[in-house]
């Protein structure tokens, strides 16, 4: 059994223990609050035998094999580095942290010590998003010429919550424009070139991002993010002899066209009964399995990579903390 500890209950941390509960060998062991009302009921929800009113309990467990931290953006890189000066393996919630400095120590820390850190980025391990990037390796539409992503709903103006607080690292960028950038950099890799415009609430956040990238080979990725409507949620990848239609939402995608050249088409099906968080959660469990530290999927340098993307969209669209 690997045992989970989930520091952080909140919406996404249910989200995530409900896929854990359909994962073999995954046992719910504690959970961590800084309310502690809080955590026992969320311990009485899923069964979970600990719970703790301060993060810092978590590291009184011997026999704790790995901890989900979804905590706020802000909080990141703080509960990271306690649980892995703690010695306590780590899969972060995305944006693994509010900047480049930050992760780079978390990764630093991590590697020294030799403990299992990953970015819980679920996208990467979607079946459809592996496939949609096996089809790109595989020549099915081609040399890619560009790569186009979107994400945008229609968000509630909730100052004093996350979305809209500037002091929890609100704005569509961090939030959701980390999906689009996640999708370029996977197929395209690290673009030469960054361009980036933002619009603002009344809050000082980010409503609005939009990215351009341009790469070495020609490619460009045209890329958005939106908290003030809902949007395609697609992700098109244009090839010289075909594209790759990602289903929308595309970064938790259940379907895949595949549009040749000669008129033909075909869709793939990635049907599941989950939100879609095991499958990151098996693949954390089958890393520890063998012994790894780091994810040869989505590695430490992979996450430090997107973060450093992210840094440059901020600085060229002026969005600050």
């Amino acid at each position: 059994m690997t045992r989970w500890g989930i520091l952080g209950p909140g919406r996404i941390a249910h989200k995530f223990v409900q896929d854990l509960l359909t994962v073999p060998d995954a046992q719910l062991y504690a959970v961590a609050s800084s309310d502690l009302q809080r955590a026992t009921e969320f311990a009485e929800t899923y069964s979970i035998p600990h719970a703790f009113g301060s993060y810092e309990e978590l590291l009184t467990l011997p026999d704790l094999d790995v901890v989900y931290v979804a905590t706020p953006h802000v909080k990141h890189h703080e509960n990271v580095m306690m649980l892995l000066n703690g010695g306590i393996a780590v899969l972060g919630e995305k944006p693994f942290a509010m900047n480049g400095d930050q992760v780079r120590e978390m990764v630093e820390t991590a590697r020294s010590k030799g403990v299992f850190l990953m970015e819980a980025l679920w996208s990467r391990f979607m079946p459809g998003i592996v496939f949609a990037q096996d089809l790109v390796k595989s020549g099915a539409v081609g040399n890619v010429v560009s790569v186009k992503a979107d994400f945008g709903f229609k968000a509630p103006f909730l100052p004093e919550k996350r979305l809209f607080n500037k002091a929890l690292g609100g704005g569509s960028l961090l939030d959701i424009g980390i999906y689009p950038l996640f999708l370029s950099y996977l197929i395209l890799g690290k673009p030469t070139t960054v361009k980036a415009s933002a619009t603002f609430s009344s809050t000082d956040v980010d409503e609005q991002c939009g990215m351009v990238l341009t790469y070495a080979d020609g490619q460009v990725a045209l890329l958005d993010s939106c908290l003030l409507a809902a949007t395609d949620c697609l992700g098109i990848i244009q090839g010289e002899t075909g594209q790759i239609r990602i289903h929308s939402r595309f970064h938790e995608t259940k379907g895949i066209t595949l549009n040749r050249e000669d008129g033909t088409t075909e869709t793939f099906t990635f049907d599941r009964d989950t939100h879609g968080y095991d499958y990151e959660a098996k693949h954390v469990m089958e890393c520890l399995q063998e012994g790894k530290t780091e994810s040869p999927l989505w590695s430490l340098d992979d996450s430090l990579n997107l973060m450093q993307l992210l840094d440059t969209v901020r600085a060229e669209a002026g969005i600050s903390y």
